[in-house]
């Protein structure tokens, strides 16, 4: 593959030219040991623009903060959600008002699986 720039307004005649060679590897896994890519399903995040059907690149390594997509375990079950706190607690927000915070009650479980540090998206009509 080749990087080359694409315009999204007036084309430039000046940019005849490939910039670099590019590898999807080196652009979407900083960590190879600690990545996972995860299909999307449902659409609670559309908000985000992750959409039914993305592939998310998730990294283990990171250290998830605050504002940071995150794929958790909840009792059990994978979920990709938007990480905040509240007095010190974790909560799990979505990109979609339809769907409500998940906050812990006493007894449940949470992990946090992995930091997404891409979406990879079809884009209409293919």
């Amino acid at each position: 593959m080749f990087l080359s720039r694409v315009a999204a307004g007036f084309p430039s005649p000046a940019e005849d030219h490939i910039e670099a060679s590019l590898s999807l590897d080196e652009l979407c896994v900083l960590h190879p040991a600690a990545t996972f890519f995860l299909r999307v399903v449902g659409d609670s995040m559309t908000g985000l623009g992750i959409f039914d059907g993305d592939i998310l690149v998730v990294d283990r390594s990171i250290t998830p903060r605050a504002g940071m997509v995150v794929v958790a375990v909840v009792n059990g079950e994978f979920t990709c959600k938007q990480l905040a706190y509240e007095h010190g607690a974790p909560v799990l927000r979505a990109a979609n008002k339809a769907y409500p915070d998940i906050r812990l009650r006493d007894g449940e479980d949470l992990e946090v699986f992995g930091v997404v540090t891409r979406c990879i998206h079809k884009l209409p009509g293919i």
